[in-house]
C-alpha cells in the first residue's frame, strides 16, 4: 500500500466492546482512550441505526485519499490510510455498539513516533463529512 506500510496489527477488531489500546506514543487517538489524555477524541455521535452510521462511514472513508477498507461488519469498520509522501501506513477502526447514537473510533500509525496531529484531523474531517450524511444526536 505505500512505501513503509508497516506489519498489519493482528489484534485489531473489538473485543469486549472496545477497539484496541492506543500506544503511548503520540501518533494515535482513540474515543476510548481516558479522558484527558492526549490520546482521548470524542466519539462520533449520529442519529439512526448503527449499520446506518458503518455504512455511511464506509463511503465517507472509501473516498479518502490513498485509503482501502480492510475489513467491514455490521457494527465494525477497518481501513488502511496511507501518507501521501512515503506511504506510512494508519490504522483506522470505527465500533458502533447496537445501544446506536455512538460510534467509537481508534487511528493510530504503524510506524514511528509523531504522526503531526495527522490522525487527529482525519478523525475530526470523517466527524464533519459523517455530520453531513446522518445528523449528530
Amino acid at each position: 500500500m505505500g512505501l513503509f506500510p508497516g506489519r498489519r496489527p493482528d489484534d485489531l477488531g473489538v473485543r469486549g466492546g472496545r477497539l484496541k489500546p492506543v500506544p503511548t506514543s503520540p501518533n494515535a487517538v482513540s474515543s476510548q482512550a481516558t479522558k484527558g489524555d492526549d490520546h482521548f477524541i470524542e466519539p462520533l455521535t449520529y442519529r439512526g441505526r448503527p449499520d446506518d452510521a458503518i455504512s455511511a462511514l464506509e463511503g465517507i472513508v472509501a473516498a479518502l485519499p490513498r485509503t482501502r477498507i480492510v475489513v467491514r461488519s455490521e457494527d465494525y469498520l477497518h481501513a488502511e490510510c496511507a501518507s501521501a509522501l512515503l506511504g506510512f501506513v494508519d490504522d483506522l477502526e470505527f465500533h458502533a455498539p447496537a445501544e446506536g447514537g455512538v460510534v467509537h473510533v481508534r487511528s493510530a500509525s504503524r510506524l514511528g513516533h509523531s504522526d503531526l496531529g495527522v490522525n487527529r484531523r482525519r478523525v475530526e474531517d470523517i466527524r464533519a463529512r459523517l455530520a453531513r450524511v446522518l445528523p449528530p444526536r
